[in-house]
């Protein structure tokens, strides 16, 4: 008992150890790019205006800091992702039950589903406008509509992985589709909806930022717009690395979710 108490102390400092590694490297290889970055605009391997450098980023970042935009412009991209994420996860998932809840339904809908995801919805993008207004809500649609296609078909599929004859079974017992739906499907398919919900992460930052080249006023968007419009560069590069570090973020919380529930089910 004892051995075996610190064989699995000495397992578990093998995989501190290893963790530990593994972070301490992306820190080096992330910290290394920057660096080799500033160096190539520094010694005019690149042209900086073209392809920016850190600390040139940095200034612009300041720059908007100081005329007191930046956390609005932030907090305005943040607010339609999270929004758009919420809603395409949540009418995806509900459109996939239904699916699953009728056999007909679903053979009768799933060729439209496939040109639905085929088509590029960017193309709706002006009609959506027209439709909804040129805002906040026209580019929370055209999120909605990228996102809730995937989620629909991932969510889908994971519900008729299930195995069919654990379904078989609590039908002998009785169970209606209501039980079998809350008690079968949707626990074992835990796996898939947080595959979706990454998924989902992705796209989401894709139609918001899409949504706002097309409409916006404010947001990380319309900074590379206006960027490029006005030929500031550096302003363009510095919102793709922030839309980079927040779409990690929302990952990051993603997967804490999926940490939390795929141990429960």
């Amino acid at each position: 008992m004892i051995n075996e108490s610190l064989e699995h102390k000495k397992y578990l400092k093998e995989v501190k150890s290893k963790n530990m590694k593994i972070v301490i490297t992306r820190l080096i290889i992330l910290i290394a790019f920057f660096v080799l970055w500033e160096a190539a605009g520094y010694f005019k391997w690149v042209d900086p205006f073209l392809t920016s450098t850190p600390s040139r980023m940095w200034k612009s970042l300041i720059m908007i800091y100081g005329e007191g935009t930046l956390f609005k412009h932030i907090l305005i991209t943040c607010f339609e992702t999270v929004l758009g994420f919420l809603l395409s996860t949540a009418l995806g998932a509900l459109f996939a039950i239904l699916l699953w809840w009728s056999d007909f339904a679903n053979r009768v809908l799933d060729p439209y589903i496939v040109v639905l995801n085929a088509l590029p919805k960017v193309a709706l993008a002006p009609i959506i406008i027209f439709w909804v207004g040129n805002g906040m809500r026209a580019i929370v649609l055209v999120t909605i509509l990228i996102s809730i296609v995937a989620t629909i078909i991932g969510v889908l599929n994971g519900f008729k992985e299930v195995n069919e004859n654990k379904i078989k079974l609590l039908k002998t017992f009785g169970a209606s589709k209501l039980q079998v739906l809350n008690h079968l499907i949707i626990p074992s398919s835990v796996p898939t909806l947080i595959s979706a919900l990454k998924i989902n992460v992705g796209l989401s930052w894709v139609g918001v930022i899409m949504g706002e080249f097309l409409v916006a006023k404010d947001g990380l968007g319309f900074l590379i717009i206006y960027g490029g419009q006005v030929s500031q560069l550096d302003m363009v590069m510095m919102s793709i690395i922030l839309l980079s570090i927040l779409a990690y973020l929302m990952y990051e919380i993603v997967a804490l979710l999926e940490r939390k529930f795929v141990k429960r089910y």
